[in-house]
């Protein structure tokens, strides 16, 4: 099969859809990659060091596109390269769309076929290609978080750890599951106050057992989820129902209740954000201020430690794509019912039921679509 993997242009994007080494192992299976001059440079990977793993180099995202049919990216693919999408492509990617309707428009129009990483399933139940980067990103929300609550960045001036005689800063996060255990991990670490709250009865008994008291766990009623935000110095939102929007859990009546220079740092902003007030923020400009309240909202968060989210990303998707290029992504769809939960758009249909209910399209089951091919 014809891999292609284009440089990613979204801003501070520095991540890679594949290393040299998933590019050698590809090649190694009888597999062509077509690698986009400089993709690899922001995880330190120079086009010599593609082309020594097998790859040909292209010139631009232009000459990718046109020589492949699959292609392997890591965020959403931005309007350009959109319109070189044709009805013989494969789109490999992360790309949430129940909270990007334009994409997903541009997408069924191409007539090309798009599975997204975040609604893969595992045999057990999870989410295995969106775990390493909820692993990074919860772990990077607390850095965030620390950071924006310094008073020259418009905080509260709150150190999370606190110090001897101080007591140590509050964090309340919305979500128990891995954003939210790997959040409160980087909190617990620096010695901050930490409560998750969660509707799982079972998780917040697992995140007790992990903790061994190190952290308070709440079940999350509306009640709780206010008295706690009105008290917290960070509040992290790590709610993810897969494919789906995110619950808007954090009003905007809350929010003007909460301390002045509070931060809220919402990890679920791919997929819409679970704070009322939230919209997409950037690297380059990564929080606004509403209501006094500090939001990190950045859609990319992992894209800042490019090399370490590339290198997890990888493990956990090479051998996806090389099951997709091996057996033809048909049959591999057809074989595995978790692989074939990835599947969001296929024949000009949104294929997964929770991205058809947030699009407002109607729902064409992946495996019909499939026999249709």
């Amino acid at each position: 099969m014809k891999i292609g993997v284009p440089r990613e242009t979204k801003n501070h994007e520095h991540r890679v859809g594949l290393t040299p080494g998933s590019v050698r192992e590809l090649t190694a299976h009888g597999h062509a990659v077509y690698v986009e001059s400089g993709a690899g440079l922001g995880i330190g990977a120079s086009d010599a060091d593609y082309e020594a793993a097998g790859a040909k180099i292209c010139a631009d995202a232009a000459e990718v596109f046109d020589a492949t049919e699959m292609i392997i990216k890591v965020k959403e693919p931005v309007p350009e390269e959109r319109a070189r999408l044709r009805p013989h492509h494969l789109l490999v990617t992360y790309l949430h769309l129940a909270a990007a309707p334009d994409v997903a428009a541009d997408i069924l129009a191409s007539g090309a076929t798009a599975l997204a990483y975040e609604t893969v399933t595992a045999p057990g139940g999870g989410l295995p290609l969106l775990a390493p980067m909820s692993e990074v990103a919860g772990r990077m929300s607390i850095q965030a978080g620390a950071s924006a609550l310094e008073k020259s960045h418009g905080g509260r001036g709150v150190l999370l750890g606190g110090v001897p005689g101080v007591e140590p800063g509050r964090v309340v996060i919305l979500g128990g599951g891995t954003v939210g255990n790997n959040a409160a991990h980087t909190a617990v670490g620096i010695g901050a106050d930490v409560t998750i709250l969660d509707k799982s009865l079972p998780v917040l008994r697992h995140l007790d057992e992990i903790y061994g008291g190190r952290v308070k766990t709440l079940y999350a009623t509306q009640d709780a989820i206010e008295r706690l935000v009105l008290q917290a110095d960070l509040v992290i939102g790590a709610v993810l129902i897969p494919g789906a929007a995110a619950p808007k859990l954090v009003t905007r009546d809350m929010l003007a209740k909460m301390k002045p220079g509070a931060v809220i740092v919402d990890v679920a902003i791919d997929q819409g954000g679970c704070f009322e007030t939230s919209r997409p923020t950037t690297h380059t400009e990564p929080t606004f201020v509403v209501d006094r309240v500090v939001h990190y909202c950045v859609a990319n968060m992992p894209g800042a430690v490019a090399r370490t989210a590339t290198y997890a990303l990888n493990a956990a998707t090479l051998p996806v794509v090389l099951a997709l290029a091996d057996k033809g992504w048909r049959e591999a769809l057809k074989d595995d019912a978790g692989l074939r939960a990835g599947l969001n758009i296929c024949n000009g249909h949104v294929t997964h039921p929770r991205v058809a209910e947030a699009l407002g399209k109607k729902y064409m089951p992946a495996i019909t679509q499939l026999a249709e091919v």
